[in-house]
C-alpha cells in the first residue's frame, strides 16, 4: 500500500533499516483463503500463461513506486526495500492438505522467477533483500521431496543461473525489444538485467516470454573487448513442462550456442519461452 509506505517513511523512516514487500503472483486472490480456487499449477493454457507473466512483470511498477516513496524521506538509501514474499501462488496438488500449499513447478514458474529476478537486479541500489516465499515443497518451491526422492524445480534451475549476479555489480544497460501479444494485449517479449563480477566477468540474464516465438538481439557493449562467450539457457517442451519424481530431468539447464560475435558485441537467438545467462570476458 503507497499510502501506508508514504506513512512509514515520514513517521519512522530514521529508525528504520528496512521496509517489507509482499507480492504474489496468482490469479483470484481475494482475500487470504488458502482453499479458493487459484488455477492449476501444471493445467493450464496461453491465457494463463500470459497473465502470470503479466503479474511477475507489475513488480517493476510495485518496486519503482515504493522506492520514489522511500527516494523523498531517505535520499541516501540507507533503508533497504526487502521483498521478502514474492512467487506464484497456484491450487494445492491433488490429495495434498490444502494448508500445506504444496505445487507443482513448470516453465511458468521458471520464467516468473526470471523476470522477478531481473527486476530485483535492476533496482539493487533500493532493493537489498528479496526472498522467495518458500523453497521446500510450498508454492514456488526449489525443491520438491516424497520421503527419500527429491527434485529439482525449473525455479530452482533458474535461481542457480542467476547466482553469477550475487556480489557481483550493476551496469547501466538499455533494452529495446517487441512485444508478446496475446488477445489484445502485450508485455515487453523479454526482461533482462546486467552485472560485472569481481573478476571481470559480464553477466547477462534474459528471458524470452513468448511462448512460440525466438527473439533475435543485438547486443552491443561497450568497455570491453568480450571477446568470449559462454551461456546456459533453461527451456522446456510446453508451457507446462516439470519436473516430477519418475522424470527429474525433464527441464534442466543446457549449454547456450546461439550467440555469434559482431564487431560492437553480440547476436542472441533466445529461444521461446527461455532464461537465458551469458558471461562475457575478456
Amino acid at each position: 500500500d503507497y499510502q501506508w509506505t508514504e506513512v512509514l517513511m515520514r513517521e519512522a523512516g530514521s529508525y528504520m533499516d528496512g521496509l517489507a514487500l509482499h507480492y504474489y503472483t496468482r490469479f483470484f486472490s481475494s482475500g487470504e483463503n488458502k482453499t479458493e480456487h487459484r488455477g492449476s499449477a501444471t493445467d493450464f493454457q496461453e491465457d494463463e500463461w500470459f497473465l502470470a507473466l503479466k503479474k511477475a512483470g507489475f513488480t517493476e511498477e510495485l518496486v519503482q513506486k515504493h522506492a520514489a516513496i522511500m527516494d523523498r524521506y531517505d535520499e541516501e538509501k540507507r533503508v533497504a526495500l526487502i521483498v521478502d514474499e514474492w512467487g506464484t501462488w497456484f491450487d494445492v496438488e491433488t490429495g495434498t492438505d490444502p494448508n500445506f500449499l504444496f505445487q507443482q513447478n513448470t516453465m511458468r514458474d521458471a520464467l516468473v522467477a526470471g523476470m522477478s529476478l531481473n527486476i530485483f537486479n535492476s533496482h539493487a541500489d533500493r532493493v537489498r533483500m528479496a526472498n522467495i516465499a518458500q523453497t521446500v515443497n510450498v508454492l514456488q518451491a526449489m525443491i520438491l521431496t516424497d520421503g527419500a526422492r527429491m527434485v529439482l524445480t525449473p525455479s530452482y534451475h533458474v535461481f542457480a543461473m542467476y547466482a553469477v549476479h550475487q556480489g557481483a555489480r550493476l551496469l547501466d544497460s538499455t533494452l529495446t525489444c517487441g512485444k508478446y501479444e496475446y488477445a489484445g494485449d502485450a508485455i515487453p517479449a523479454v526482461s533482462s538485467s546486467v552485472s560485472k563480477s569481481s573478476d571481470g566477468t559480464v553477466n547477462v540474464s534474459l528471458c524470452n516470454t513468448n511462448p512460440h516465438d525466438t527473439v533475435s538481439l543485438s547486443c552491443v557493449l561497450k568497455g570491453g573487448p568480450f571477446p568470449h562467450a559462454q551461456g546456459s539457457v533453461l527451456k522446456g517442451s510446453g508451457i507446462d513442462a516439470h519436473n516430477t519424481f519418475d522424470t527429474p530431468d525433464r527441464v534442466h539447464p543446457a549449454a547456450f550456442n546461439a550467440i555469434a560475435q559482431t564487431e560492437v558485441g553480440y547476436d542472441v537467438e533466445l529461444p521461446p519461452m527461455s532464461v537465458v545467462v551469458i558471461g562475457l570476458s575478456g
